[in-house]
């Protein structure tokens, strides 16, 4: 397992923001690293393995989406990563020392990608119903990452049934949104808790909204695998551009997480040595008028006020109405001794 600890896996998704050349595959490989990614992730097929060469209705786009009036065929041949890049991209990755994997989307791609001895599989969301590429993958025994974006209940429960079906259990449940970008509205990010709690398994967010708002959400409420578009320059341009992250935002993103891991810490509730000192600007009870000796004490002359060096406000309803001893001067602290009948509790 590569995620799961105390920190959050961070993936940069490079899907279709190359650019058409190897060099700038490469460099976004070397632009993740320097932005605080732990892992760079590839999409693996050819238009012909994702879909059909067919120019009907069924195949055209038109959901009021950024692809709108394409051909699906057309979209992903312009998109793909050609196969013959994936070992010089995986070797630049394993030299800066990030975690390089792919989403396969066929079983060719499966074989493929085995043979490079990928660490790990992600399921993307448009194939989550897509039970027999799932079983290929579990079956490899690594860790299967799967979106969630376009599934019901019933579909995440047939996913994991399937991968447990094949004896694996190292499965990851992203929270996604399938809209490109998505509106903050629509990313149900309490999703994640749910998930972890629903289906038993490790959660985390793939992540379609503009900015970095959503996965330091994601973190705060457990998500242990972040993955976010990532793209060298948006003058690159192409199918994803519009709402990927380049490396300045990604490394701000990166950043943020990192520090609101830093902010939720763990529970505790340890009386630190810091804590102890703060305590001294704490309440207790002091004299705030002076007393003589045989006066009582009263609302008038003891207050709970700052500092903490008196007697615990525990004790103010048990010491009104008791005689003072002796003479105390205003600003005094109060404490045990100075009544009778009074004892730690």
């Amino acid at each position: 397992m590569m995620w799961g600890d105390n920190k959050c896996f961070i993936i940069a998704e490079l899907s279709a923001n190359h650019g058409g050349k190897l060099e700038i595959a490469l460099e976004t490989v070397r632009a993740a690293k320097r932005s605080g990614a732990d892992a760079i992730k590839l999409q693996t097929y050819t238009a012909d393995t994702i879909t059909l060469n067919v120019r009907n209705e069924h195949f055209m786009i038109k959901q009021g989406t950024h692809w709108d009036g394409q051909y699906l065929y057309d979209l992903y041949q312009g998109a793909y990563l050609p196969w013959e890049w994936h070992a010089p991209i995986m070797e630049e990755a394993k030299k800066q020392g990030l975690v390089c994997f792919s989403s396969p989307f066929d079983f060719t791609a499966v074989d493929f990608l085995e043979n490079l001895n990928v660490p790990a599989y992600k399921i993307a969301s448009f194939e989550i119903n897509d039970i027999p590429l799932i079983e290929a993958v579990a079956s490899k025994g690594k860790p299967v990452i799967i979106s969630t974006g376009i599934a019901g209940l019933e579909d995440i429960e047939l996913a994991i049934a399937t991968c447990r079906k094949v004896g694996n259990n190292d499965i990851t449940l992203l929270q996604c949104t399938s809209e490109y970008p998505a509106l903050p509205e629509n990313a149900n990010l309490l999703t994640i808790p749910d998930m972890a709690i629903r289906f038993g398994v490790k959660v985390g967010l793939s992540d379609h909204t503009m900015g970095i708002e959503a996965p330091v959400v994601a973190v705060a409420l457990g998500a242990m695998v972040i993955e976010k578009h990532f793209i060298l320059d948006k003058a690159i341009g192409g199918a994803d551009a519009h709402f990927s992250l380049d490396e300045k935002e990604f490394k701000q993103m990166v950043e943020s997480v990192r520090l609101t891991e830093k902010m939720l810490g763990k529970p505790n509730y340890e009386m630190t040595e810091k804590k102890k000192r703060s305590r001294e600007f704490s309440r207790s009870l002091y004299v705030s008028q002076d007393i003589q000796a045989g006066e009582v004490f009263t609302a008038a002359n003891v207050r709970s006020v700052r500092p903490a060096f008196g007697l615990h406000t525990k004790y103010y309803k048990k010491i009104l109405g008791k005689v003072a001893k002796a003479n105390y001067e205003k600003g005094t602290p109060l404490s045990l001794d100075m009544f009778d009948g009074l004892y730690e509790a």
